[in-house]
């Protein structure tokens, strides 16, 4: 009988453990593990990785194992919307990413038909959030209010005779036209040039000495790092000396080793705190983890957001003790308030924006260091 009964139990024990492992609940990843965004989809995924095992040495959620399914976007919308075909066949309860407004932007609807929340952590552009979409959320602020905190700092720096140049994205094409719709007719300043750059290039002289025959004495750059670092690079080799202040997509260390830390010294860009500037007790502990894990804190501060991503949508999963989408996005819109973040409270709008104000200002100092500006 004893010997019976040691089968059932060992039987009991095997299935429940083989249950646990053979369906896991599922978040999905998408983000740009290859091209020029690399660094940032790479920490993405270590970021979820980590969360994920946190997650699961506690018991994981509803007493299944969680599982991070990972797509590379590449940062281009084509290749994106293939990820997210392939993601939407994959089971997964949400998905979290990705960092660029146009890459996230092709994969909007294919999500949303497939009833899947998305939570997007890079995406700032303002039309991502007014389609209606039902399942859409992000952990990132908006460009208007972005674009305020430009126009102000702008404003504080005694600006006369701006430049602003964007790269024709999705992001970087709205973030300036906000700015510039906030700061025209301002008096004593006056906005003398407005124009794009071509993505990906390797010589943008041209277009630096087209904006310097404007004699502006700052310029607002709207677009990327990769960008934004040659525009440091090349407007030193011409020994033009005006100010620079970048958007979000400027804040990766790259855009110093790129640029090199001389021709970077000066610049300023906007961010949400930097992971070495969050205050709360959450951040400080994720952050020892993850640099006892990878050897060195985060880099950027995007991969933080999509942990925060993860961490909102998994508690949601364990509050309202479901994956049902229709569930989820209600208890995010009306019952999720004031969630302790990583990157602060967490709390959305009927739209999936994230409540609040998030944007600081930053300065690279002569060592390459990205300084929290008072």
């Amino acid at each position: 009988m004893k010997k019976v009964l040691f089968i059932l139990v060992a039987l009991f024990v095997a299935t429940a453990t083989a249950a646990f492992a053979a369906d896991p609940v599922k978040i999905g990843l998408m983000g740009p593990m290859t091209g020029s965004w690399a660094s940032e989809g790479q920490e993405m995924k270590q970021v979820l990785d980590l969360l994920c095992e946190e997650l699961n040495a506690k018991g994981g959620l509803m007493g299944q194992k969680v599982a991070v399914v990972s797509e590379d976007d590449g940062g281009d919308p084509r290749t994106a919307s293939l990820a997210a075909q392939r993601l939407a066949t994959q089971g997964i309860a949400a998905v979290i990413g990705t960092y660029g407004s146009a890459v996230t932007e092709a994969t909007q609807n294919i999500y949303n038909e497939a009833k899947i929340i998305q939570v997007a952590n890079g995406s700032t552009a303002i039309r991502l959030t007014e389609k209606g979409l039902k399942y859409f959320f992000r952990t990132c602020p908006r460009d208007d209010e972005q674009a305020k905190v430009a126009a102000a700092t702008i404003e504080k720096l005694g600006v006369k005779k701006l430049a602003i140049l964007h790269d024709n994205s999705t992001y970087a094409k709205g973030l300036a036209e906000e700015a510039k719709g906030l700061l025209a007719g301002k008096k004593g300043l006056e906005i003398v040039f407005f124009d794009a750059l071509t993505p990906k290039e390797q010589d943008y002289t041209a277009i630096l000495t087209k904006m310097k025959a404007a004699g502006p004495d700052f310029v607002f750059f709207t677009g990327y790092y990769g960008e934004g670092g040659l525009l440091l690079k090349q407007k030193r080799q011409m020994n033009w000396n005006v100010p620079f202040m970048g958007g979000d997509a400027t804040n990766n260390p790259d855009l110093v080793k790129i640029a090199g830390k001389e021709a970077a010294a000066g610049f300023y860009f906007l961010s949400p705190p930097l992971p070495k500037d969050l205050p709360t007790q959450e951040a400080k502990a994720f952050l020892a983890a993850f640099t006892k894990k990878y050897g060195n804190p985060p880099n950027s501060i995007y991969p933080v957001l999509a942990g925060d991503g993860f961490r909102v949508i998994t508690h949601a999963i364990a509050e309202t003790k479901s994956t049902d989408p229709e569930k989820l996005a209600k208890y995010l819109k009306t019952e999720l308030k004031e969630f302790p973040g990583l990157t602060g409270k967490i709390s959305f709008n009927d739209k999936g924006d994230r409540i609040g104000e998030v944007y600081k200002v930053y300065k690279v100092n002569a060592e390459g260091q990205f300084i929290l500006e008072p």
